[in-house]
C-alpha cells in the first residue's frame, strides 16, 4: 500500500474541538504533519488515510493539481471541510523558498514581540521555545478609539490580550467599571466558564490585542499546566470582584438566578466573606446543595452525587435558580472540610474542560500512518 504526497486545507469548521479554518495537514510518504503544537485527532487521521490510499480517487493524475477535491471529517460532535490542495511533488523550489521566508517572518514577528510578551504576568512563566509555539497560535488585532471589542451578552469565542493601549469595561448603565493596559486579559471569563460576556469593552484609544480562538485557549490550557494555573487563579480573583457588590446583601440571605451570577461568583463570595451557610438550588434535572463552614466547603449534593463530585458538577451550571441562608444545621458544624476553596474550583474546571472534549486526541502533530 503506498501513499500519495499531498497537501489538505481546511475550508470550514463548525464546532471543531481542535481545528481552524486555513490550517493545513501535509502527507509526506508515511508522515502526517498536522499544525504546529496542535493534538492530532485520530478520526481525522483515519480519514486522510483513506484518502490517500490506493483505494481513494485521489490516484488517480486526472484529479491532482487540477481541481479542489472536497471532502469531511464528522466522526464527533463537531465537523470540518477539507479540500485537496497540492499533491507535494508539485511543489516548486520558488515555493519553497516561500515557505522558508513565511516561516522567517514568524520568527521575525516573534522576536518584536517577545521582549513585551515576556513582561507580562501571564507569558512570563514560558521558556523562549514555548512562546514560539504560542505565538504560532496568536492573532493579532488592532482597535480604533471608542470601537467596541466585546459586546455583553455575546458568547465567549475569544481570549484578548492587551499589547498597547487602554480598555474600558464598561456596566448595563454605561458606567465605567475598570480600564485594563498593557498585559490586561479579556475574556477569559466567558471561556472558563462557558457563560455570556458579562460586560461591553471598549477601546479607549487605539489598542493592540494579541487574540486566541476559544479551541486554541483550552489546547494552550492543557499543553502549559503553568497557564492552567494563572487563568483559574485570575477567574477566582476575578469572580471575587465582581461579587463585592453583593456583600451587604449576603448577610441577611440571597436569592437570583445562576444565569446573572455565575455559581464560580456565588461561591467565591462566600468563601471571600467566611460566610457560614447553606445554597440551595433548584435546577432543571435535579435540586442541589452546598454547606459552608467559616467560607469553606463541608458538604455538597446534587442529585445522586455527594461532595467533591457535587461540587464539580454544580461548576457546570448555567440556568436554574439559587437560595442562600445563614447557617447550617448543628450536625454539620463537625463536617470536615472537602478541599481548599481554590484547588476545588481550578480542578472542577479542568474536569469540565476535559468533558467537554467529545475526542481524546494524542499529542503532537506528527502522526506515522
Amino acid at each position: 500500500m503506498e501513499f500519495c504526497d499531498a497537501i489538505f486545507i481546511v475550508t470550514e469548521e463548525r464546532q471543531c474541538p481542535i481545528y481552524n479554518v486555513g490550517e493545513e495537514f501535509r502527507v509526506a510518504r508515511d508522515l502526517l504533519i498536522g499544525p504546529e503544537i496542535k493534538p492530532a485527532c485520530l478520526i481525522l487521521v483515519r480519514q486522510i488515510l483513506r484518502i490517500t490510499t490506493g483505494q481513494s480517487a485521489l490516484q488517480h493524475s486526472s484529479v491532482f493539481g487540477q481541481q479542489k477535491t472536497k471532502f469531511e471529517c464528522g466522526g464527533c460532535s463537531g465537523l470540518i471541510r477539507f479540500e485537496f490542495k497540492k499533491e507535494k511533488e508539485y511543489a516548486t523550489t520558488q515555493m519553497k523558498l516561500l515557505a522558508a521566508a513565511d516561516k522567517r517572518k514568524s520568527h521575525h514577528e516573534l522576536e518584536k514581540f517577545k521582549d513585551l510578551l515576556q513582561c507580562f504576568p501571564v507569558f512570563a512563566p514560558l521558556s523562549d521555545n514555548d512562546l514560539y509555539d504560542l505565538f504560532t497560535l496568536l492573532s493579532f488585532k488592532k482597535f480604533k478609539a471608542d470601537k467596541i471589542i466585546l459586546h455583553q451578552g455575546d458568547p465567549g469565542k475569544n481570549l484578548f490580550i492587551i499589547l498597547s493601549g487602554k480598555v474600558a469595561v464598561i456596566d448595563d448603565e454605561g458606567k465605567t467599571i475598570s480600564e485594563l493596559g498593557p498585559g490586561g486579559v479579556l475574556g477569559e471569563m466567558s471561556l472558563l466558564t462557558g457563560t455570556p460576556v458579562a460586560s461591553s469593552v471598549y477601546a479607549r484609544e487605539e489598542t493592540q490585542l494579541a487574540t486566541l480562538t476559544s479551541k486554541d485557549f483550552k489546547h494552550v490550557l492543557h499543553r502549559y499546566p503553568v497557564l492552567h494555573v494563572f487563568f483559574y487563579r485570575l477567574l477566582i480573583d476575578r469572580a471575587g470582584r465582581e461579587s463585592k457588590k453583593l456583600e451587604t446583601d449576603i448577610n441577611l440571605g440571597l436569592s437570583g438566578d445562576v444565569s446573572e451570577i455565575h455559581v464560580v461568583e456565588l461561591f467565591q463570595l462566600i468563601n471571600s466573606s467566611q460566610k457560614t451557610g447553606t445554597v440551595r438550588f433548584k435546577l432543571a434535572d435535579d435540586v442541589a446543595e452546598v454547606l459552608f463552614n467559616e467560607g469553606e466547603v463541608v458538604h455538597a449534593r446534587y442529585g445522586d452525587l455527594m461532595d467533591r463530585k457535587a461540587f464539580f458538577a454544580l461548576l457546570g451550571v448555567s440556568s436554574g435558580q439559587f437560595t442562600y441562608s445563614p447557617g447550617i444545621p448543628p450536625a454539620a458544624q463537625g463536617y470536615a472540610v472537602i478541599g481548599g476553596f481554590m484547588g476545588l474550583v481550578m480542578e472542577g474546571m479542568q474536569l469540565l474542560d476535559e468533558e467537554d472534549e467529545t475526542l481524546r486526541p494524542e499529542e503532537g502533530s506528527d502522526i506515522y500512518l
